[in-house]
């Protein structure tokens, strides 16, 4: 659906959240990119597709409708056949009470397309109108589940031999291979998956899918068809295909439902072939803001604070895959306006930030972090963005950056925020600069959300409670004396908490005893919006730790991050496991999540 550009200017000036200069600067876009209005206010992310789409929808008077794939029953979907509904960009979503079909469409003002479905559905239709990535997602619904899908292409090939060669019909666009490889990536994407993993074995290939931070096994290929779907990947990724002894990096991007994605694609050697991963990056991603990240409280004001310095170095932890990248994503993307710079080197770069300048490492050609990041200092940045501090040349480059006028980001490996501090130490940066430096370090973990429509609850009785204080290092779980006061009082009596005396829980919560009389979990068998496993999503657990006076004194001191910790714990900074147990009594998760993220140990 394409719409007109002065309707867009007008959508935009009736909505009353732009100003005249954002409008202005649009316009001067429109004329040197070139491109509809309606596509450079998404891109921009000055609305999203949806939010435009309903501007549009209550200007034609006719409703919108936010399909949800997964409620649409086959038995409706299949009212109208799959070519039609494709050729009209068109879907039938349910039958009301009076036996009318409402139809979703991208386009409701074609005429042609309205009439013929008439024809095949009856004059009882009720036309709404869609996004284009929601209406092409549940035109996904027609096929079938991976296993089938996969079982219907590898079948219709001629029948292979078991040789490992490859020709040029197995890497044509059409061929069953290509359509093999388009399958795997396109149930990944639906699956919401971050990484899909081709992974030889000795009889067959295993297909994995990354979901929420766990593997789980999707399918197994035959293995006759190991070499030549990673010779079409490599081709896609523009790697070479003759080069299987060394491990070689790629990417390409792939349209999916409307929505464009970016596969980083890399492969390994190993006992039994060639091993492919591919990570799946969404450009068509808004920014989170921190609270949809999960910051909040305390620990929101920090970052806000940290964030709005003119210079300083804010440092976010933890271990590969615990959302570090989509944290600075955010963060930068809240910074990005026109009268700031915003330079960044990154390894690699997984985020596309319209108006940053963003440089990919490659230490083939000489370009380090450290190597970019004094080119970054000659192009007069305000904001700076390492990727990773990983020598004593990237961390001093850091510092001096820090400490001549510029607001530098960066990430580490630690476990927590106070062990940062002395890993600096460790890189020999000297211990005066990282006290006048550092603002804040951000440690944080992903953990899954629990599904909103399916999540229970229970009452947990005192064993459970027992067991979970001394994991978590409380004086019981079913009081709240030493948890630092845990800032439970903001979050009133929804979370489960039962107080004898409500009249002043703010000033008497250290003394008024509480009782934890409601916890949260998933549901065995799940429901269909969360597949099935009770969880639909990731949220952070955060711990910020606020470089004060207190906590310079201690850095230059010497001292270990064990009494960084305890001091700044006493100074406020509430726990990984404390930000995550809060959020477990929030209904937002589990405490099997946090204590699988955070610790080895399992409550009874």
């Amino acid at each position: 659906m394409r719409i007109p550009d002065s309707l867009v200017e007008k959508l935009l000036i009736n909505n009353k959240q732009f100003s005249s200069e954002q409008i202005d600067a649009l316009r001067e876009q429109e004329k040197n990119d070139k491109k509809p209005l309606q596509d450079l206010v998404i891109k921009n992310n000055l609305l999203t597709e949806a939010e435009l789409t309903k501007l549009y929808a209550e200007e034609i008077d006719i409703p919108f409708i936010e399909l949800n794939s997964k409620d649409i029953k086959p038995a409706i979907l299949k009212l109208l056949p799959e070519r039609i509904a494709s050729q009209y960009n068109a879907i039938v979503f349910d039958i009301d009470e009076k036996d009318t079909k409402l139809v979703a469409m991208e386009d409701p003002d074609d005429i042609q397309g309205i009439n013929f479905l008439q024809k095949q559905l009856g004059n009882n239709i009720k036309i709404y109108i869609t996004t284009d990535s929601l209406l092409q997602s549940a035109l996904g619904q027609y096929r079938g589940n991976i296993s089938n899908e996969l079982t219907k292409v590898i079948a219709s090939q001629d029948k292979p031999d078991d040789s490992d060669e490859i020709n040029e019909n197995d890497l044509a666009e059409d061929s069953p291979v290509a359509q093999t490889v388009n399958l795997i990536i396109e149930y990944g994407i639906k699956a919401g998956a971050s990484d899909i993993h081709i992974e030889p074995r000795e009889g067959f290939v295993v297909i994995r899918y990354r979901v929420d931070g766990l593997l789980k096994e999707a399918n197994k290929l035959p293995r006759k068809l190991l070499n030549s779907l990673i010779s079409r990947i490599k081709i896609l990724s523009n790697l070479k295909i003759d080069e299987h002894r060394a491990p070689q990096d790629g990417r390409f991007k792939i349209e999916v439902n409307g929505l464009m994605y970016a596969l980083r694609v890399s492969t390994l050697p190993v006992l039994d072939g060639e091993k492919i991963a591919i990570r799946i990056l969404n450009e068509s991603t808004k920014a989170a803001d921190f609270n949809e990240l999960g910051f909040w409280g305390n620990a929101l004001i920090e970052l806000n604070h940290a964030i709005t310095q003119p210079h300083g170095l804010v440092l976010v932890t933890g271990p590969t895959g615990s959302g570090k990248s989509t944290t600075l994503f955010s963060v930068l993307s809240s910074l990005n306006t026109p009268n700031v710079n915003i330079s960044t080197v990154e390894d690699p770069i997984e985020y596309h930030i319209v108006g940053a300048n963003q440089t990919q490492v490659n230490p083939v050609a000489g370009m380090t972090f450290a190597n970019g990041l004094r080119a970054l200092l000659r192009q007069d940045p305000n904001i700076i963005m390492i990727g990773e501090i990983r020598d004593h040349e990237t961390a001093d480059l850091a510092v001096q950056a820090a400490l001549t006028g510029h607001l530098v980001f960066s990430t580490l490996h630690t476990n927590n925020a106070a062990t940062c501090l002395p890993r600096l130490l460790d890189m020999r940066v000297e211990p005066f600069l990282i006290a006048s430096t550092v603002r804040i370090v951000i440690a944080q973990r992903l953990v899954r959300k629990l599904c909103i429509n399916c999540k229970e609850s229970f009452t947990p009785d005192d064993n459970y409670l027992k067991h979970l204080a001394k994991i978590l290092q409380i004086e019981s779980a079913g009081s709240s004396k030493d948890i630092n006061e845990l800032e439970i009082s903001a979050l009133n009596d929804g979370i489960g908490i039962n107080k004898n005396d409500k009249k002043n829980q703010a000033d008497d919560l250290s003394s008024t005893p509480t009782k934890i009389i409601r916890l949260f979990r998933a549901k065995t068998d799940g429901c269909d919006a969360c597949n099935q496993t009770g969880y639909k999503g990731r949220i952070g657990i955060y711990e910020v730790l606020v470089n004060n006076a207190t906590i310079q004194k201690l850095i230059v001191g010497n001292n270990a991050s064990e009494v960084i910790e305890k001091t700044a714990i006493n100074d406020g900074m509430l726990p990984m496991q404390i930000d995550g147990f809060i959020k477990a009594l929030r209904g937002e998760t589990t405490i099997e999540e946090i204590l699988r993220v955070t610790t080895t140990e399992v409550v009874q």
